[in-house]
Order: C-alpha cells, then sequence, then structure tokens
C-alpha cells in the first residue's frame, strides 16, 4: 500500500519531465531544512533506489576546498532516509539508528549519493510491526570514485497512538 510520500512523488511524475528535479527536491527540502541550506538535490526517487547530488560549493566546503564530511553524510542520509522513507507505512514512525562512513580519501568536486532497498527489506518494512534494515549508499564523486563507504540503519516503530 502506497504511503503519503509515496504518492506525493507518484503526482510529481506524472508532470512533465523538465520539472520532477526540482519539484522532488522542494518536496524533500520543505520537511529537511538543512538539506535546503546545503541546497542538496534530489535527482530521482523510487521505492528501490533514491540519488541526490551536492555540488561542492562554499557553503559546504572545508578548510581544504573540498565537501566538508557533514556534507557527505547529509547526502548520504537523505538518500537513505528517502528510500526508506517511501516504503514506511504510514501508520509507522522511520528513524535513523546508526550511520557509517568511512573516509577512505579526498573527495573531488560534486558527489552523488545512491541509496537503494532490497525487495526483502521492502517485504519486512511492509508486513513488520517494528524493525530495521541496513540500507546501503555509494557514494561517488567527480572522478567516479567511491571515497568514502557509506552504510545507513534506518528503523521504524508503530506511532504512539494519542
Amino acid at each position: 500500500m502506497a504511503n503519503k510520500l509515496s504518492k506525493l512523488v507518484s503526482k510529481v511524475y506524472k508532470l512533465p519531465k523538465s520539472t520532477h528535479e526540482f519539484l522532488l527536491t522542494k518536496l524533500f527540502t520543505s520537511q529537511v531544512k538543512f538539506a535546503a541550506t546545503a541546497k542538496l538535490k534530489v535527482n530521482q526517487i523510487s521505492n528501490q533506489e533514491v540519488v541526490v547530488t551536492l555540488a561542492n560549493k562554499k557553503r559546504v566546503q572545508n578548510h581544504i576546498g573540498g565537501i566538508h564530511a557533514v556534507g557527505a553524510a547529509l547526502a548520504a542520509e537523505s538518500a537513505s532516509g528517502i528510500v526508506f522513507g517511501m516504503n514506511v507505512p504510514d501508520s509507522h514512525l522511520p528513524l535513523l539508528k546508526s550511520m557509517t562512513l568511512e573516509y577512505n580519501k579526498r573527495m573531488q568536486g560534486d558527489i552523488k549519493a545512491t541509496a537503494s532497498l532490497s525487495e526483502q527489506a521492502i517485504a519486512a518494512i511492509k508486513s513488520q510491526d517494528k524493525g530495521d534494515v541496513v540500507v546501503p549508499v555509494v557514494l561517488t564523486d567527480e572522478s567516479g570514485e567511491s571515497p568514502i563507504n557509506c552504510e545507513m540503519r534506518w528503523a521504524w516503530v508503530a506511532k504512539k497512538r494519542r
């Protein structure tokens, strides 16, 4: 069964293709203000995969002119949170349980974070009342390399009734 987020995304994809990235980004950054501040872009969303990008601009740079470690973490967390959120029933809360980022080498230029969920993970999210899954994220830079290994663990629990 589709949740509110997946229904909104579905509506965006019914509009002209030229508006998709802008509208998906607005949809996300209206809820996640830090992503708006960093000017994170949401490139594509599906129930199985989400792609976001972050440009290497002054607002997100570190002292050596690359994207700050926290900017890379924002991209990875955002991509994983969106793909996870596309699958969590409206009756449940998505919660980031842990994030593991291993910075292996210096990032070059802009970055792209691609988060994906397996069919097994999606089935568990939709059928279990609570649980957690690892959402792998591939983070690449302009060189095409993956300077950071990313893994996000997301949990879901039923919302408390008021």
